[in-house]
């Protein structure tokens, strides 16, 4: 018989470590772009702007929001909500990806 029958010309440990890379890549992934880290990021962005904004406010800006400097405490807000995202995504990260193979379920 030829190498390649039954076989695609890969052992059974390339198969396997393969598959290891796959997992580890898809994890890396699914933690790049989990939602908490993009919103976390843009609050965080976002209220630094807003904060640097409101430390030195203009008379008419103070005069439409009836003396009140909604830029600061608003920037303020965003920079806490964006920090409880980044915080609760280190906190709790996502779990690794179980990938199941077709041996282990027929075992």
């Amino acid at each position: 018989m030829s190498e390649n029958s039954g076989h695609s010309g890969h052992s059974e440990h390339d198969v396997q470590r393969e598959v290891s890379e796959l997992e580890g890549k898809s994890t890396t992934a699914s933690r790049l772009f989990d939602l908490r880290l993009i919103i976390g990021g843009l609050f965080v962005v976002y209220g630094v702007i807003v904060t640097i904004a409101g430390i030195s406010p203009s008379d008419s800006s103070l005069d439409k929001s009836e003396g009140v400097n909604i830029n600061l405490w608003t920037g303020i807000a965003m920079l806490l909500l964006g920090i409880f995202f980044l915080g609760w995504l280190k906190l709790r990260p996502v779990p690794p990806v179980e990938v199941t193979t077709e041996e282990e379920e027929g075992a």
